[in-house]
């Protein structure tokens, strides 16, 4: 026979409630924050009171000893018995419609699911303002079960409101506390349950997971490290959660773990406490040693209530705000001054768990660690040391460090030095850097390095006095100041040489950072045209033009070149920048200078609509965008991710839409598309509505 790995049970809406309170039962965010809309909610309760089956709960038995505690001072000191795996948000629902508990969203907004019930025709709605002030609806539900309340005085205020607005025949009052009551029996409603064995691991409760779940959801092993979190150690990952919430906008009073880099999301900041705490990159093996196995593969508590505490010291420093900050100064010591130079938030993360390694184990000081964390980071997003495995990578790195001794800083800088240096070697610099500017791709990290060489060598923007560090302040998030410039120009290249496709046109090589008004100006001609005339009319001194030739590595004679050739010509020029860049970060004088950014809070665009209808392909045509620009929205509650195609049209989720407004009605905003998307640029996110508005300007 078969072995059954669950049981079946059935639960009371009441009693599932009590036992979230009294923290038997826990209610983690396993597959994600709430993600239901009201409506979804409402549905629900309508279904539920007219007796339809609203599906079943999927438990896990932790399999924790009786009387076993969380670690902290959390509110439910107790561990646990079971996890929901499958109908978090139905519970989750329920718990908040009936207790008038809040809930957290996905952008760590707190909100109140408040359902109304009209008893006259037993509807169900969601509350809003107008609902609020109909007598004809209980316009908050939770009233039903507030024990300091009482049922029985919240129908006989609510049959009092409404006898003041009409005339209650005797048998409709009735029919009313009638439905009131069936609602408020809800609380015996059977929820079908099944509950997986203790015995059985995370693989297969995923596995189990994957095969039931109607709607695709994956679980992965940080989901599972968080929900163990829950279970032991709630205060823990509440700490996470609400670092994570602050660090999405500026504080107006006092420290916060606001930053112009990253955005992190709790998985994320789990890996850096493991890597740290644990001194393991591999999620599989942490679930494992917080779940205390021992070498027999038996469960510990000792050991887990070891590792825990491990987890615990290593949270306490990932979360301190000095050292957060203090890492940051890293990223801008290597020219990176913003989230939009980062292209992989797993070498920033891990980076960061260097970092910490670095000063709290081995007491590294902060000068000498911000240097040598800076060339790190500065080689490691360079190459894409962490965009495959991710995990095996990083795990390699932990192990270069496992044989020294505590307080061994010397050790330390000298063993990551070494990675940097056997990975950034003349063959490095001279072939494969070079091939791999070959590539048009706006995210680029090779582009990216370039572009914080040229900040770390304290570069003029392209024919002007203002420096490209000034031009990318992270704090501006959109303006009409620097932009990636053509310097053989999309329609001269395609009118002219016959280079037609997006690839070709938008190479790296072919473009420069530019101030707005010089590329307007440039326009469409040819590099032998625009290029005297710009050099005339800016009468910028010989030397200073020499040295920004170099910095954005023109080649002599370059607006005569072939352009195959010139682009050929310029990527092994812009490749010697970035190694004359790096060396400046092995310099012991080597001290930028940056404004402080200021707290300018990101706003919907208010663009006027210009005077004639502008077609996205015009854009393009204008290099105001280019092929494979990232589009995201402007709004914090859509997280969707768009891009622009050759022909000027937007791809989301695999569709294709020809208008932005098309897209942003795609993504459920239903707004104008125009001041709904951003357009991901160099000189940071811009609304297509203020690129629609340049192009009108200028024509």
């Amino acid at each position: 026979m078969a072995t059954v790995l669950f049981k079946d049970t059935t639960h009371q809406v009441a009693d599932l409630i009590t036992d979230i309170r009294r923290g038997e039962i826990a209610l983690p965010d396993l597959q994600r924050p709430y993600v239901w809309e009201p409506a979804k909610a409402r549905e629900l309760f309508d279904s539920m009171y007219k007796g339809f089956p609203v599906g079943y709960l999927l438990f896990w038995e932790t399999g924790v000893e009786p009387g076993a505690r969380q670690i902290g001072e959390g509110s439910k000191p107790e561990a646990a018995r079971r996890l929901i795996v499958d109908g978090q948000q139905r519970l989750t629902s329920l718990f908040a419609a009936m207790t008038g508990t809040p809930v957290l969203r996905e952008d760590y907004r707190s909100t109140r699911i408040r359902l109304a019930f009209r008893p006259s025709d037993a509807t169900f709605a969601v509350t809003d303002a107008a609902i609020e002030k109909d007598p004809e609806y209980l316009p908050d539900i939770s009233v039903l079960w507030d024990t300091a309340t009482g049922r029985r005085k919240v129908i006989r205020d609510f049959l009092t409101r409404l006898r003041d607005k009409r005339s209650l025949p005797e048998a409709e009052e009735d029919r009313i506390q009638d439905a009131l009551d069936r609602l408020h029996d809800l609380e015996s409603y059977p929820f079908k349950g099944v509950v997986l064995s203790a015995d059985i691991d995370e693989e297969q409760v995923a596995e189990i997971f994957v095969r039931i779940n109607s709607e695709g959801v994956k679980l992965d092993q940080a989901d599972f490290i968080l929900t163990l979190t829950s279970v032991f150690w709630e205060e823990g990952r509440r700490a996470l959660e609400d670092f994570c919430r602050h660090s999405r906008t500026p504080a107006l009073h006092g420290a916060s773990p606001f930053n112009w880099y990253i955005r992190p999301k709790p998985p994320q900041l789990l890996r850096v406490v493991a890597a740290v705490g644990l001194d393991s990159a591999v999620l599989k093996q942490v679930y494992a040693a917080l779940r205390g196995r021992d070498t027999t593969g038996k469960l510990s508590p000792a050991r887990r209530e070891e590792r825990f505490a491990q987890l615990q010291q290593a949270q306490e420093h990932v979360l301190d705000l000095k050292h957060w900050h203090e890492f940051f100064l890293c990223l801008e010591h290597a020219g990176f001054r913003g989230e939009k130079m980062i292209s992989s938030q797993n070498t920033l993360l891990y980076s960061y768990a260097l970092w910490l390694i670095g000063r709290v184990r081995y007491g590294v000081p902060i000068d000498q660690l911000r240097s040598v964390i800076a060339r790190w980071f500065f080689m490691a997003q360079l190459t894409g040391r962490y965009s495959g495995s991710v995990e095996s990578q990083m795990e390699q790195d932990l192990a270069l460090l496992r044989n020294l001794t505590p307080r061994d800083a010397h050790g330390f800088t000298t063993a990551l030095d070494r990675v940097v240096r056997e990975t950034l070697t003349s063959d490095f610099w001279n072939i494969t850097l070079p091939n791999t500017l070959n590539s048009s791709a706006a995210k680029s990290p090779a582009l990216l390095a370039y572009i914080a060489a040229l900040n770390i060598l304290d570069a003029d923007v392209l024919l002007s006095t203002i420096k490209v560090r000034t031009r990318l302040d992270p704090a501006i998030l959109a303006r009409k100041g620097v932009e990636r410039h053509h310097l053989f120009p999309r329609k001269y290249l395609q009118k002219s040489l016959g280079v037609t496709t997006s690839a070709r046109i938008n190479q790296i090589a072919n473009m420069a950072l530019l101030e707005w008004s010089d590329n307007i100006a440039i326009s469409d001609q040819a590099p032998t045209q625009y290029w005297p005339a710009q050099l005339d009319t800016k009468r910028i001194p010989a030397d200073v033009m020499a040295r920004q030739r170099y910095l954005h590595a023109l080649p002599d004679d370059w607006p005569s070149m072939d352009y195959e050739t010139f682009l050929t010509t310029r990527r092994t020029l812009m490749a010697q920048v970035v190694r004359d860049a790096f060396g400046q970060l092995e310099s012991p004088s080597y001290h930028p200078v940056y404004d402080v950014p200021a707290l300018v809070p990101e706003q919907r665009s208010t663009s006027r609509v210009p005077s004639r209808r502008i077609k996205l392909s015009e854009l393009l045509d204008a290099g105001l965008i280019n092929a494979g620009t990232v589009l995201t929205p402007s709004w914090e509650e859509y997280d969707h991710v768009a891009a622009i195609d050759d022909q000027g049209r937007i791809v989301l989720d695999g569709q294709i839409h020809d208008t932005p407004s098309g897209a942003a009605n795609a993504a459920g905003a239903g707004t104008n598309g125009w001041t709904f998307w951003l357009a991901d640029t160099p000189e940071g996110q811009v609304s297509l509505a203020d690129l629609r508005a340049a192009l009108s300007e200028e024509s």
